[in-house]
């Protein structure tokens, strides 16, 4: 019998179960994860999970019955060392060889470190798996207060979310202002002003250089010498794609795990998926690294087409979301590279607009904020090719199908 191998419970690992056996699969499937949970949803943990508005079980992607059902081997809580290329095993790291035919490595990414003193304090935080919020559950207090490290879409959930619990936030960020690195000064403005108006207080063009304690207190030590009290401090800078596993094997690796279009590896037997690959993408004609939850799941269901052989190339848009307080953020394609914003609807003074972003008049992509008509509709113009018009996309009383040229 055929034995595949999924490391990883991640998004793309527990896809990747019931897409393989749901294509035809009639081997062992085997599921390793490091983390002692059934394979969860991860955007809650900064929202729903964190305010308690859910328990584990409620986040679970799929529920224990179905990888029963779907014959999967659960091997939670067990991380592996090493693969072997030549014998086809992997070892795990209580001794155990375990066989393959076909490899999948669904090892998604971890938070990125701060290199600063303090970081291993109690009271000092990451946040990316349940262990990380559970604890930083324990001492949520209304009236406490917190300092987030970071000003990124994870920062600024986080601090929502503590702020509805009635704790004291300031968010530092080190660059000129919150989410630089992923969307337009505009969205930047906007964003600011919403957690303002929430009560988070967010510094920006500050770096934090030491987190002290003095008994049960923190306080966050910063470059240009000011001092922030906390009773408790996340870090929330950014992740690193686990490609360990696939480097020391060998595997071609770029920023990330280097895939073909049906998400194959160097090796034609070991394939990779999510947050951990780095693949090209036809839209934007260039290889792209995406933490994303559709891209996991597409990429999933890719891989298994391929291992059943019934090849399709991955070839989807990119798209992502981010709650904060009363807004839905949705955004689809890649905004890199973009010379123009065009907004449409009031982005100074209310909390629903969508900004879309162009490359001379090519439109690259969408961010809208409670507005899920623009960011399905750019979504759709994107994925077919479309040319849009700009002034009709900023005339918010303009029907939005007249824009496409």
């Amino acid at each position: 019998m055929k034995q595949c191998i999924i490391i990883g419970a991640s998004h793309a690992g527990a896809q990747l179960c019931v897409s393989l056996r749901q294509g035809g699969w009639e081997g062992s499937i085997t599921l390793i994860g490091d983390e002692p949970d059934l394979p969860y949803h991860r955007p809650p943990l900064s929202k729903d999970f964190l305010s308690g508005d859910k328990a584990i079980d409620e986040i679970l992607l799929r529920p224990a019955s179905v990888y029963e059902n779907a014959n999967v081997q659960m091997k939670l809580g067990t991380r592996v060392g090493a693969i072997d290329r030549i014998a086809k095993t992997v070892l795990t790291d209580d001794g155990e060889a375990l066989a393959y035919d076909k490899l999948v490595l669904a090892t998604g990414a971890r938070v990125r470190h701060l290199p600063v003193a303090g970081v291993d304090l109690d009271g000092v935080y990451y946040l990316r798996d349940t262990t990380d919020v559970r604890a930083i559950k324990a001492g949520v207090a209304k009236g406490k207060q917190a300092v987030i490290i970071g000003g990124g879409y994870i920062g600024l959930e986080t601090a929502a979310s503590l702020r509805k619990q009635g704790m004291e936030v300031t968010v530092l960020e080190a660059m000129p202002r919150i989410l630089q690195r992923v969307t337009a000064p505009e969205i930047s403005e906007f964003y600011k002003r919403i957690h303002s108006e929430e009560g988070v207080q967010i510094l920006e063009g500050v770096m934090a250089s030491e987190i002290k304690s003095s008994g049960d207190a923190l306080s966050v030590h910063t470059a240009c010498e000011q001092n922030f009290d906390a009773d408790m401090v996340i870090i929330g800078i950014g992740v690193i794609p686990n490609i360990e596993l696939a480097e020391m094997a060998g595997l071609d690796i770029g920023n990330g795990i280097e895939v073909n279009s049906f998400c194959q590896t160097s090796d034609t037997d070991i394939y990779a998926a999510g947050d951990v690959t780095w693949h090209y993408n036809p839209i934007y004609e260039r290889h792209i690294r995406l933490e994303s939850v559709p891209n996991a799941t597409e990429q999933a269901k890719t891989v298994a087409l391929h291992i059943n052989g019934k090849p399709k190339p991955y070839s989807s848009l990119p798209w992502f979301w981010s709650d904060q307080f009363d807004l839905k953020l949705q955004i689809a394609g890649l905004s890199e590279g973009y010379d123009e914003i065009v907004i449409r609807g009031d982005i100074e003074g209310s909390r629903s607009f969508a900004a879309f972003y162009f490359k001379g008049d090519q439109i690259l992509a969408v961010d809208a904020v409670n507005s899920p008509r623009e960011f399905m509709f750019t979504k759709m113009a994107l994925t077919k090719g479309q040319a849009l018009d700009k002034t009709i996309l900023a005339d918010s009383n303009a029907d939005l199908k007249s824009s496409v040229l």
